[in-house]
């Protein structure tokens, strides 16, 4: 049964997921990482982002502890993002996802660029579903 945003599921992966899911977190988090950011100065720098998904997506990384918001009480008003220490915890995730992301890319566009073979058929496919798995990565869920 799938789990709902409120609850967090028992799965390590899917914990993490919860967290950074959503068009735009990866980007919000991306840009963060090299310091504070005002709310305008990272929706100019995400022009395809609405300001209600901006501001929806920051709201729920506050929530989570992965960003800090702090408002100035000048005038006029200034609120700044920063990647909280625990945030910080995750960039090393992130690396690994936009290097992973550019590998992906790449196959992607090599895949386009291919002629489309047939699909296996016969004893041939059920060999292809049955790829071996890692016991030990398995229990770590």
């Amino acid at each position: 049964m799938p789990v709902s945003k409120k609850e967090v599921s028992p799965c390590p992966i899917d914990a993490m997921l919860s967290v950074i899911d959503g068009r735009w977190k990866g980007t919000i988090l991306w840009r963060l990482v090299d310091g504070p950011l005002r709310t305008s100065e990272l929706r100019r720098s995400i022009p395809e982002i609405t300001e209600r998904m901006l501001i929806r997506h920051l709201h729920e990384l506050v929530e989570d502890g992965i960003i800090i918001r702090v408002q100035k009480e000048d005038t006029p008003q200034q609120v700044r993002y920063s990647i909280s220490k625990y945030g910080r915890t995750l960039i090393p995730v992130l690396d690994t996802i936009c290097s992973w992301g550019r590998c992906h890319l790449q196959h992607k566009r090599q895949s386009a660029a291919q002629p489309k073979r047939p699909l296996a058929t016969g004893s041939n496919a059920q060999s292809l579903r049955q790829a071996p798995t890692s016991q030990s990565r398995r229990s770590a869920l």
